[in-house]
């Protein structure tokens, strides 16, 4: 009785405090959110004291909003400034220009390795590779091309993910070399409703897997799945992907980037008129997995911090969170392990002044539905991060400008929004949030968290609900 009596209670002061008819009792009063958990946090930036609040300090499962704690952590441990680095170099010895001996490519861990989301990094990383073992004088290879990819651990993806999402692009795991966003296209002509659609190319070609392809036609919208495992060389896809489509595009997770890299630099040498012998693989495979004795040639620097974690919280990249997680053990553990960088990110909000008795992390990307924040606790990071973080410029220009750029272009798209929200989304099945700063019409600056699980609503019937009670909020606070 006294648990039922302090729940009414609370739900009372809260009826009182936002008004039985705003925007969030409303919300949580819907029919389709019978079933549904909300926690929902609304703090003062300049003094962190709570404004408004429900079930603040529930911990339910937060999606993506996860990466504003990894952000938040390698930013401020790492710095603004941190770069990844890749090196490619040789052993053995060069006689009458022939390498008596392998190409080795060094994996530094950097998460952007080739992405086309960095030309002005990338655009010509395999022809700088040539180029520099060419100034080398070497014509000919006798050995293999071996990347060396023990930076990280061998366990590309976190324990709690989904079988369902690992073999898709949003799933790719972190290798000790990443590649191309660790992503596969995967080129599709369909026809008809019901006809089999016909993988036509793959981008990159020679990834090393082969699917076996259960795919139908149907409809106008994706939902092709792709299952396979990392390191795996067989997969399947099913599910439906559009009807009546000359290129559909499907995006899977790359199996083995670091042989791909062995692979592809080994072709590229070939053209380029440097035979190789040998054959391209990585050094997971060999009993000697870490190569230490080897002639550098040349090292590629990744983008700065600040600016991968701008893409990271701007297109929600899964990659680059569980990547920085792995870097934050290595750095100050000794050890590039999802596990090591947990307790990294943990002691980093200990140290903030965060309580996190009530946090469960699982992963730097909050794929896993095993992860669980409370409203409360993201509204004190996010305060904290303002009054005692470093770098917190860096880490506020990372995040999205409602109904502008990232994942909040298309939402928060009235005007009220404009100039007046800073935030980062998550989703995942069931699972809707968001977490920021906004600034109301009178001139406050207030920090925001928003929590939904298990409603039953479409996803775009919560966000509308979610963009009233912000709206109210900017109005009338």
């Amino acid at each position: 009785m006294e648990r039922k009596l302090l729940t009414v209670t609370a739900l009372f002061l809260f009826i009182i405090s936002f008004g039985q008819q705003g925007a969030l009792g409303k919300m949580i009063s819907d029919s389709s959110m019978m079933h549904a958990s909300v926690s929902f946090c609304l703090v003062n930036s300049s003094t962190g004291d709570i404004v408004k609040e429900y079930n603040s300090s529930k911990s339910y499962s937060q999606a993506s909003v996860m990466k504003l704690v990894t952000s938040a952590a390698a930013i401020e441990k790492l710095g603004p400034d941190y770069t990844f680095k890749t090196t490619v170099g040789y052993r053995g010895e060069i006689r009458s220009s022939v390498l008596h001996g392998d190409i080795i490519i060094k994996g530094g861990g950097d998460p952007v390795l080739g992405s086309r989301r960095f030309p002005e990094y990338y655009a010509t990383l395999f022809d700088d590779w040539v180029r520099a073992l060419k100034e080398t004088g070497i014509k000919k290879v006798l050995g293999n091309i071996i990347t060396d990819d023990s930076y990280y651990d061998y366990y590309p993806v976190p324990s709690g993910w989904n079988w369902e999402d690992i073999g898709n692009y949003y799933g790719a795991g972190v290798y000790g070399l990443s590649l191309l966003d660790n992503t596969l296209i995967l080129h599709f002509r369909t026809g008809e409703t019901g006809s089999f659609p016909v993988l036509t190319a793959a981008d990159p070609p020679g990834a090393g897997i082969v699917y076996e392809n259960r795919l139908t036609a149907a409809g106008t919208t994706d939902n092709g799945y792709v299952y396979a495992a990392p390191y795996s060389n067989r997969g399947w896809i099913t599910g439906q992907i559009p009807v009546n489509n000359k290129d559909f595009e499907l995006k899977a997770s790359l199996p083995d980037p670091p042989a791909l890299a062995a692979r592809m630099l080994k072709n590229k040498l070939n053209q380029e008129g440097i035979k190789v012998k040998g054959n391209p693989f990585s050094s997971r495979v060999m009993i000697e997995k870490k190569i230490e004795d080897y002639v550098p040639v040349v090292t590629i620097f990744s983008p700065p911090m600040k600016d991968i974690i701008r893409v990271l919280n701007h297109e929600s990249v899964n990659l680059y969170a569980e990547t920085l997680i792995k870097e934050l053990g290595k750095v100050y553990r000794g050890a590039g392990s999802t596990d090591s960088g947990k307790i990294v990110v943990r002691k980093f909000l200990d140290s903030l002044g965060v309580e996190t008795s009530g946090m469960f992390i699982e992963d730097g990307s909050g794929l896993s539905p095993q992860n669980a924040l409370s409203s409360a606790s993201l509204c004190s990071m996010l305060y904290l991060m303002k009054k005692k973080g470093r770098y917190f410029n860096e880490f506020y220009n990372s995040l999205p400008e409602a109904g502008k750029n990232g994942t909040l272009k298309n939402v928060f798209r009235d005007p009220v929004f404009d100039g007046a929200m800073r935030a980062k989304s998550g989703t995942i099945l069931r699972v809707k949030s968001y977490a920021g700063y906004i600034t109301t019409k009178s001139g406050k600056e207030l920090i925001f968290s928003i929590i939904v699980n298990n409603f039953t609503a479409p996803s775009s019937k919560v966000i509308a609900a979610i963009e009233e009670l912000l709206k109210e909020i900017i109005l009338y606070e």
